[in-house]
C-alpha cells in the first residue's frame, strides 16, 4: 500500500508561482511512475505532468514551458514547479502513483493511488 500526501497549494496573483510536493509513503519501491493531475470545478480531471522511472517527465501541451515535473526517488517525493500562473491553472491538483501489487498465486496487479488534492487559485 501506498500513502500520498501532497502540499504546496495556495492562492497567487497571475503571474507568479508555487511549488507543489507530493510524497509516497509505504510500498514505495514498487512506484513505476508519478504524475501530477488537476481537476477544475465543471471539468474533468486532466494529466499536468507524468515522469516514469527513469524518464524524462511529459508535459500538457498548456503547461509547457511553465512548470517542471521533478522526481527525487530517495526521498519518494515528486514536485510540480509551476512558473507564470495564469487564471486558467486553478484547480485542485491531485499527485498519482502508479505502483504494482503481488496478490494470491503470484499475480502482479497495476495500483493507482491519488493524494489528498491541493488547491491552487491563481488571481487575475
Amino acid at each position: 500500500q501506498v500513502q500520498l500526501v501532497e502540499s504546496g497549494g495556495g492562492l497567487v496573483q497571475a503571474g507568479g508561482s508555487l511549488r507543489l510536493s507530493c510524497t509516497a509513503s509505504g510500498s514505495t519501491a514498487s512506484i513505476k511512475a508519478m504524475a501530477w493531475y488537476r481537476q477544475a470545478p465543471g471539468k474533468q480531471r486532466e494529466m499536468v505532468a507524468t515522469i516514469s522511472n527513469g524518464d524524462a517527465p511529459d508535459y500538457q501541451d498548456s503547461v509547457k514551458g511553465r512548470f517542471t515535473c521533478s522526481r527525487d526517488n530517495a526521498k519518494n517525493t515528486v514536485y510540480l514547479e509551476m512558473n507564470s500562473l495564469k487564471p486558467e491553472d486553478t484547480a485542485v491538483y491531485y499527485c498519482r502513483v502508479d505502483s504494482t501489487e503481488i496478490r494470491a498465486e503470484g499475480v502482479t496487479w497495476a495500483v493507482i493511488y491519488w493524494g489528498q488534492g491541493t488547491q491552487v487559485t491563481v488571481s487575475s
